[in-house]
């Protein structure tokens, strides 16, 4: 077996299972899970019957490429999305489908990392666990960028000594941040590809939750709107993330692209002909359907934005919080240990959140996540209300 899967720490949720094992809730009130990120709106009609009347392609052997069409589709939704201009993406060589963002993110240091280098993967902490067990398995030592509160709960770049960034072959970055919902300017980006081009590293921005922003005027920044922004035009040593998993509620469809440096692309394409990962034709062609539509992303935020106004104000003044400029979760406090809040919050009110120590690393002497909890707002208004109605019961009765 290969040895590196003992380095694997057990997933955030495997540890949860084991923390709340034995824990009888309620019965009289009924569940709230808020632990995983998994949309709960409904998926776009129109998609699901573009992938109904494209079933037909499922006697066809998908290209690892991806059709066209989808590459195109794509390639224009960056340039209207982050005002790249028309002509700005070749579809051709700077556009690759994935089956969501989770695989392509994990494939892709394998890809990239050379392991007979001695190499790091640097990754923001908190963080996305499949940064981390991708590094891993790829040979690669993980490094951790912790995210504190002063600097807005994004990676000190600064503090970084010189000598850590030499060894770096692939940064991971998220903007808006899981499970922060801190989002990157253009110039911290730019501070990102500065040390890139300093050190000679890649950088992989996982950018799945773009699309869920508080403020309809001011969308998030992306990693190549910052390489447009310096003139960058073939964006070099960056490849971005995005996924219709968030911003269309469709994380079974698994459809997501990687786009950016089409020399890294071009490697990266050859590893996926290797892999055998090419997504299935009806799942494309619905994937084309759902990149040219806007309407039923903006009535998507419209969701978000409601549960936050409904939840803030009952938690507010219980939990020490605030309100993200992007993502779907909120990352509060706990009056003391993380594990134990969210164990006896199960067993009084059937609430289910997850510690925050579970999505961080001891680094530096601390684990960022230790004392916070991840509250995922997927469910219902009137249900995450509710959530937060228990919420406020449960801390003020203790």
């Amino acid at each position: 077996m290969n040895p590196l899967l003992e380095k694997l720490e057990p997933y955030p949720f495997e540890r949860l299972a084991h923390l709340v094992d034995g824990v009888e809730p309620p019965a009289d009130l009924a569940p709230i899970r808020l632990t995983i990120g998994e949309p709960k709106h409904a998926p776009p009609a129109f998609v699901v019957d573009r992938l109904r009347a494209s079933l037909a392609g499922v006697g066809t052997y998908p290209l690892t490429a991806g059709l066209p069409e989808l590459r195109a589709a794509c390639a224009a939704w960056l340039e209207r999305r982050f005002a790249l201009g028309a002509g700005a993406v070749d579809p051709g060589s700077m556009v690759l489908p994935v089956n969501g963002t989770r695989e392509a993110l994990f494939a892709f240091a394998q890809a990239v990392v050379d392991p007979a280098a001695g190499a790091r993967v640097m990754m923001p902490n908190p963080f996305y666990q499949i940064y981390e067990g991708a590094a891993l398995l790829a040979g690669a030592e993980p490094c951790y960028l912790p995210a504190g509160p002063g600097h807005q709960a994004l990676p000190d770049l600064d503090a970084v000594p010189a000598k850590t960034w030499a060894t770096c072959q692939l940064l991971y970055v998220c903007t808006p941040g899981n499970p922060t919902g801190a989002v990157m300017d253009v110039a911290y980006l730019a501070r990102v590809l500065e040390l890139a081009d300093r050190y000679d590293f890649i950088v992989a921005s996982d950018e799945c939750y773009s699309e869920i922003y508080a403020d309809e005027d001011a969308p998030p920044a992306g990693l190549l709107q910052a390489c447009a922004a310096l003139g960058r035009a073939r964006f070099e040593r960056c490849v971005v993330f995005h996924s219709l998993s968030k911003r269309s509620n469709l994380p079974g469809l698994r459809s997501g692209f990687v786009a950016g440096d089409p020399d890294v692309l071009a490697r990266f394409r050859l590893y996926r002909t290797y892999h055998g990962c090419a997504m299935p034709v009806h799942v494309q062609q619905a994937s084309i359907a759902a990149w040219n539509d806007e309407t039923h992303v903006r009535e998507n935020r419209v969701l978000y934005r409601a549960k936050y106004d409904a939840v803030m104000p009952i938690l507010a003044g219980v939990l020490e919080l605030e309100r993200p400029a992007g993502s779907f979760y909120l990352w509060p406090r706990t009056p003391g240990d993380d594990e134990a809040f969210s164990r006896d919050l199960l067993a009084a009110r059937n609430v289910a959140v997850l510690p925050g120590s579970y999505l961080g690393r001891q680094a530096g002497g601390t684990n960022p996540g230790r004392g916070r909890v991840r509250i995922s707002l997927v469910a219902g208004v009137e249900e995450c209300a509710e959530a937060a109605r228990r919420i406020r019961e449960f801390i003020e009765e203790r």
